[in-house]
């Protein structure tokens, strides 16, 4: 029996007691009444205790609690331990809610909470810039009103087995690869990654593949068919194998530059290839390919080389030929008869040093420069092949650039030229190597 009932117990027995007593003195009406009195101040006793226990009720905190006598005093104490007891609790359960979310929000992929009837519970700041969600703004919300995507409303009523693969509906190369989680009854989780780099990773893969395979598939088709011919001639025909030859020699050597380049590529991103420290004189390398770019024009272009600054840079030698090469080579073919193409050596802002090709050929429009390094991306495919290119010099220029922490900046107009400069951090120039700067201007 509970600690309440005794104290009352006691009462009531101390009451009869007296009660029996008064009957022995006096009479059965006076132990009655005695009774009745003392009776009547316990209901008004409990009574106001009760009136004092529902107005608590109403705010039930703990530093209101009303003080109370006798048993009410154990009843109100029990009250209080109550609430406190209750308080930590929430406090725990506060806390850990609020863990939760801050872990959610920190989280790299989106999480969104929705109810068994598909509303909107909670989401993190991930999921509202994959999904165009506002968690205050869209509680409540069904998710397939602000989520337009057929897909991804059948996957919401289907099964939930498989990713779903989703591009933004908001614009842009944004792609989400979409988890639905179901839990408790009909309650649903969210998870959104953003698997756009990954997406395009697997895009140039599959473009490298087929490219390769296309740029190899002419020459070797070109050969194959001249081979057969003169295979299939019974007496030798020397005028076709005069013509047929020298086809075959310049396919070949296409595709050997082609080779070379994919050679050039998996060497410059071999994490076992780490990029070399050597003073290269860059003003040499410029005279260089100043006279490689006359023989590549062959008198149908202005060529210039301005060397304005002396300096070296430490990286590898090779390299950087390679890529100033590329950017030179690229002028030349994509620059009309007539047209100028001008090499730069100089000092930048800030202690940069920077090699640029300038040229006056046709130019690229804007929207294709964020592109121009892919692999085998041409902007007009059937000119680079013509004028012998691989689609593959712009690659390696990046990659040796990102090798010598340098950057490339690229300015285009159609129909005006563009620039290609490389530009090298302070770091990696030696301004105490080479003469002092002549300003000397070759043109051919």
């Amino acid at each position: 029996m509970s600690g309440v009932w005794w104290p009352l117990i006691i009462r009531l027995a101390v009451l009869a007691l007296l009660a029996v007593v008064a009957w022995q003195v006096d009479d059965l009406v006076a132990a009655l009444a005695l009774v009745v009195v003392v009776l009547l101040f316990m209901v008004l006793h409990h009574a106001r205790h009760l009136a004092k226990l529902s107005k608590w009720l109403t705010d039930p905190r703990p530093e209101a609690l009303p003080a109370g006598s006798g048993i009410w005093e154990d009843v109100f104490a029990a009250f209080y331990h109550l609430l406190r007891r209750q308080r930590r609790s929430e406090s725990r359960l506060t806390a850990t809610l609020h863990d939760f979310q801050r872990a959610g929000m920190a989280m790299p992929d989106g999480l969104v909470i929705l109810d068994g009837s598909n509303r909107i519970e909670w989401c993190n700041p991930k999921s509202e810039q994959h999904f165009g969600l506002d968690t205050k703004r869209d509680f409540g919300q069904l998710v397939t009103h602000l989520v337009r995507q057929p897909q991804f409303s059948e996957a919401l009523g289907g099964s939930y087995a498989e990713p779903l693969n989703l591009r933004s509906a908001h614009g842009g190369d944004l792609v989400l690869s979409v988890l639905i989680v179901p839990y408790e009854a009909n309650r649903k989780l969210i998870i959104s990654r953003d698997v756009t780099d990954r997406e395009r990773v697997e895009t140039m893969r599959r473009d490298f593949v087929a490219n390769v395979s296309h740029e190899l598939r002419t020459p070797l088709t070109v050969i194959g068919g001249f081979l057969e011919t003169i295979a299939d001639m019974e007496t030798p025909n020397p005028e076709l194998i005069r013509r047929s030859v020298p086809l075959m020699s310049d396919q070949a050597k296409r595709m050997q530059t082609l080779v070379e380049d994919l050679l050039t590529l998996s060497r410059l991103e071999s994490e076992g290839n780490p990029a070399r420290e050597e003073p290269v004189n860059v003003p040499d390398i410029a005279r260089g390919l100043y006279h490689d770019a006359l023989a590549l024009s062959a008198g149908r272009h202005k060529v210039t080389l301005l060397l304005e600054s002396p300096a070296w840079i430490n990286g590898a030698e090779d390299e950087l030929r390679s890529a100033f090469g590329n950017l030179v080579s690229n002028a030349i073919r994509y620059t009309p008869a007539g047209g100028e193409v001008r090499l730069l050596w100089k000092a930048g802002a800030d202690g940069e040093a920077v090699f640029s090709v300038r040229d006056t050929g046709i130019g690229i429009e804007t929207q294709y420069l964020p592109r121009l390094t892919e692999r085998f991306y041409r902007v007009d495919r059937g000119r680079s092949r013509e004028t012998g290119g691989t689609g593959l010099g712009l690659a390696i220029v990046k990659h040796v650039v990102n090798r010598h922490a340098a950057k490339l900046e690229v300015t285009s107009e159609p129909g005006r030229g563009s620039c290609f400069s490389v530009i090298f951090p302070e770091g990696r120039v030696d301004d105490k190597r080479g003469a002092a700067p002549t300003g000397a201007v070759r043109t051919a």
